[in-house]
Formats: structure tokens, sequence, C-alpha cells
């Protein structure tokens, strides 16, 4: 239940704002804004709620968490009446619209006469040295809340909520109604509610305020809170099938790959049955012989147009894929598994959490698409004994790399007759790279390469300052000098390792 008129009046006698300053505006959530005031020796929090059913505003006791990422409103109110001194606050009649007025002297930004017509081209403004003084509308209506930045001429800088259908838009001249007498038999059936059911501290006297900001403290949060943990819920199920599903294809991945002998006994059966393929019997793309092993005949699947030299290769070539990959997958196998643990713990972390401004803002973090996240820098980084490594893995990278994080006295690593990322290892000051950095670095430049599926390849590497980049060449292409070989034969082992740590 939203506040009314009544219990408004009283909020505003206990606040008594006037003559108070504005030092911080806080725009916690969608539905919510703090002013942070300041009267000699006074300081206080306003805490103002649009949410449907809730709508209030009241004296908080609690630092107001910051939103993340800047919004709108709460920038456009900084700008204007952070450092204002409210000369009056209250209720317009009993219409559950609280006026306050703001005064702020300083540069005040007045744009020239010949510039109004050609405004939303031109950006230069003219700066003088005046008072600035405006309003704040705040409409307590639940389901109808809003909270809108005057000139005293009633016309809306900016609003909490722009709604064009109903003219709650910047520019537009703010209808506000007409304030009317209500009786004493009418106001007497907007009495100020006790708030009975609501455990209250039983140690001292509360103010209203006090009283208002335990009840929806209580009563809102259960519900938001309640609602949350269900957005939870779904987001914690959905991530948990998606990465159950990939393990099992894993699972069954790995299953396959254990039996890679059979690819092996296949290629020599169509080896030990290759008279076949000179006599016409396999044209319909299979080889039917008798498996030697089993006693049983079988159908292996070939290709009529290759001899049975190049299918059974084809059949050995997948013995040693599988072969060679099965330590590979166990690694992905553990990482997922990894995955679906560290997911439990923010899972458990979102279900422990109590306070609901805080939960919506974890949520928001992990249902932000990886698209959107602002990346800190290209590529990868890695950090081995007070040696940072940095990856580019393609073109894009590499040359951003090279442009904006590396400098002269870093190394570039690079794989020789092979395309593929960059690898740098970054300078210390008298320190030589030593071995064993300049083979992880070796690692990642062939892990990160079209050599990657021969398991070796030579490399070259030298300082940055002696790279130069190719006239006319394509992006991030660099001609090097001073350049040192280096052969790599790839070890999972230091892949491995650098990617739990």
């Amino acid at each position: 239940m939203s506040l009314n008129c009544t219990e408004i009046d009283l909020i505003l006698k206990e606040l008594d704002l006037k003559g108070s300053f504005i030092q911080e505006i806080v725009q916690p959530s969608f539905d919510s804004l703090a002013l942070y005031t300041y009267k000699p020796g006074v300081p206080k929090t306003v805490f103002i709620c649009l949410a449907a059913g809730s709508c209030r505003l009241n004296e908080v006791h609690r630092k107001i968490p910051k939103n993340p990422k800047p919004l709108r409103f709460n920038e456009m109110l900084r700008s204007r009446i952070k450092g204002a001194r409210i000369t009056d606050c209250c209720q317009l009649g009993k219409e559950r619209i609280i006026k306050i007025s703001t005064y702020r002297e300083g540069p005040v930004y007045v744009m020239p006469a010949a510039q109004e017509k050609i405004a939303k081209k031109k950006k230069n403004t003219v700066e003088e040295e005046g008072v600035e003084e405006l309003n704040i509308y705040i409409r307590l209506w639940s389901n109808a809340g809003n909270i809108f930045l005057c000139t005293k001429d009633h016309i809306i800088l900016d609003s909490f909520y722009r709604r064009p259908g109903k003219g709650e838009m910047t520019g537009e001249k703010l209808s506000l109604p007409e304030v009317t007498e209500i009786d004493g038999e009418t106001l007497a059936k907007f009495p100020v509610r006790n708030f009975s059911g609501t455990e209250f501290p039983a140690d001292r006297e509360l103010s209203f305020n006090e009283k208002i900001d335990f009840f929806y403290s209580q009563t809102n949060a259960r519900s938001s809170l309640e609602s949350l943990l269900e957005q939870a819920e779904k987001w914690y199920n959905s991530h948990k099938s998606r990465q159950t599903a990939a393990l099992d294809r894993l699972e069954e991945k790995r299953q396959a790959f254990l039996n890679a002998a059979q690819w092996k006994h296949q290629g020599d059966l169509i080896l030990s049955y290759s008279y076949k393929f000179n006599d016409g019997s396999v044209t319909d793309g299979f080889l039917e012989c008798n498996d030697y092993d089993s006693g049983k005949d079988v159908r292996l699947k070939i290709d009529p147009k290759k001899s049975a030299q190049e299918n059974a290769a084809s059949y050995y070539e997948t013995y040693k894929k599988q072969t060679s990959g099965l330590e590979e997958l166990e690694h992905d196998i553990e990482r997922a598994r990894r995955s679906l643990r560290e997911l439990e713990k923010q899972y458990a972390v979102m279900t422990s959490e109590k306070n609901p401004v805080k939960l919506e803002q974890i949520l928001r973090k992990q249902q932000t698409p990886k698209q959107q996240e602002k990346e800190e820098r290209p590529g990868l980084m890695y950090q081995v004994k007070d040696w940072v490594i940095f990856v580019g893995r393609d073109a894009s990278e590499n040359d951003e790399l090279l442009r904006h994080y590396v400098k002269g006295q870093d190394m570039w690593f690079h794989t020789r007759d092979y395309a593929g990322g960059y690898i740098f290892v970054k300078a210390r000051t008298g320190k030589t790279i030593p071995l064993e950095i300049m083979l992880i670095a070796g690692n990642l430049a062939v892990h990160y390469s079209k050599a990657r599926k021969n398991g070796e390849a030579d490399l070259y590497y030298t300082q940055v300052k002696h790279l130069r980049r190719a006239k006319n060449g394509p992006k991030g292409l660099v001609l090097p000098a001073n350049e040192k070989n280096l052969h790599i034969k790839l070890d999972q082992t230091i892949l491995r390792q650098l990617e739990q740590n």
C-alpha cells in the first residue's frame, strides 16, 4: 500500500528539508532514487520509491548501493541540482505530489537567442554567472508514480519515466492537478497507519519515517526477494541444463574415443580384403567381409572411388585422432565439471543474498550478454611467476595489442610459415626472460596457430622494437628483424596448468 496524503504530510514535517543542501543523488534501481541532504549537523538520506503499490518517500538510515551503470535521470539530477539548497518542500494540497524547490548559485548555461533555432545542430553555449532555480515534483501515485525536474515555469527538463503519450517528456509543460481543499470528514478517511504486525525495535521510540522504513523493508523486501529468487532459479536451471547437456556430449565422445582401437582393426580388415576393390564387389559403398577376430560377417563403409589403401588410411587417421585426442578430451570434461561447480557456487551466493537490491545487481550482471560486456583488453592474459603474457588470437587482437598494450622492450613470439596469434611477454626492468617463460610463450604461439594440428613448429622471437609494419599489408602484419629461432613441441601439461591458474 502506498502512502496516503496525511502520512506524506507527517513525513515531510519530520524530515524538515527546508534549508538543506543536496550533497549527492543515487539511483540504485529502475524504480527508486535517493537524495543525500545535509543541514548543519543533520545529514539525512531521503529514499524515494515509485514501485507500484509501495510509492513512498521517507528517511532511511542505511547506505544506498549505487547502480554499477550510470542511469540517465540520475546523471541529469547530479548535473543540475547537486550542491543546490532546498528552499521549500511541501505537498501540493492533498494530491500526493511533493514539490521540492532548489536554488543554486554558480555557472548557468544560457543559449544565445541567435542559436535557438539551430540548437540541435550547435553545441556551443555561453557561460554566465547567475542563479538557477529548479523544482522537483515527486508524484506518489500508485501505478502512475514519477519524478520531474522542471523550471520555475513548469517546463520539464527531464523525468524519471518518459511517457510521450501523457506529455511527460523533456520540453513539455508539466500538468499539475488543481489543488482543492478537503473537508475534515474526507480527510479522516486517510488516517496515519500504526503498522500493526510489523516488527519494530523495542529499545526506543521510533519516528514515523523509521516506522515507514521498517514496514516497507520487511514487506516489500520479502515479496521482491521472492520474485528475484524465482528469476535466479530460472537462470540457474537454464544454465545448468545447457552445461549438463554439453558435459553429456563430451562423455559420449570420450566413450567413443575409448573404443578407438576398432578403427585401426577395421582399417586392417580393409587391407586384408583389398582384392575385393579390384573385382568390383564394393560399388555400393560398403565392404562386406568376415572379421577374423570375432568370426562374424561385417559391413564397413568405404568410398568406392578410392583404393583399399586410401580407405584404410582414412580409418587409421580417425584412430590416430581419437587416440591422441583422448587426453585433451579428458581435460575438456574436467573443465566442464569445473564450470558446473562454479555455477553451483554462483547460485548459492544468490540464494544466500538477503538484500533485494544487491541480488538484482548480481542477476543483472549475470544476465548481461557477453557481447555487451566491455573487454578490458583484447585477447588473453596470463601471469606466471610475476611475468605477464599477452595472447592475440586473430589479426584484430594482434593489431590492438601491438598498438596499445606492448612496448619496445617486450618480447614477441610467432610461428614460422604458419598463420597464428601473436604472443607478447612483458619486459621487467633488469630481468632476462627465463627459459620456462619462453617455453610457455612458445607453447601458446603453437597452440593459437595453424601449426596446432602438427603438434610442433618453428618459432621466431624478437623485441617489439624490432617489428616493422608491412606497408599496405593486412591488418596486424609485421616484418621482424634481429629475430632468433625456437623449436617447440606442444606440451599439453603446460597449457592445462595455464588454464587452471
